[in-house]
């Protein structure tokens, strides 16, 4: 999980190079059977308001939890869901 106010990269070819996180909502580190889920490098994606991407690439997987807070938009653009 990351901290409030790191340096992220954007994963999709919405324009933006680097972002900066603000808040992060409703997070947890783990899953419902006890996975912790870990990746490389700390990404993310540029959403608008009602949450579809700005983007219509993404790059690299994303998690799976992202379909039950139906950003199925983000999920169908993804390579891969993990």
């Amino acid at each position: 999980m990351i901290q409030p106010q790191p340096q992220l990269n954007v994963a999709d070819n919405s324009g933006a190079r680097k972002l900066m996180c603000i808040r992060i909502i409703g997070a947890k580190l783990k899953r419902d059977n006890g996975m912790i889920i870990r990746y490389d490098d700390n990404v993310a994606v540029v959403i608008d308001k009602e949450g579809n991407p700005k983007g219509t690439r993404i790059f690299g997987a994303i998690a799976r939890e992202l379909r039950q807070l139906n950003f199925t938009k983000i999920v169908s653009l993804a390579p891969e869901v993990l």
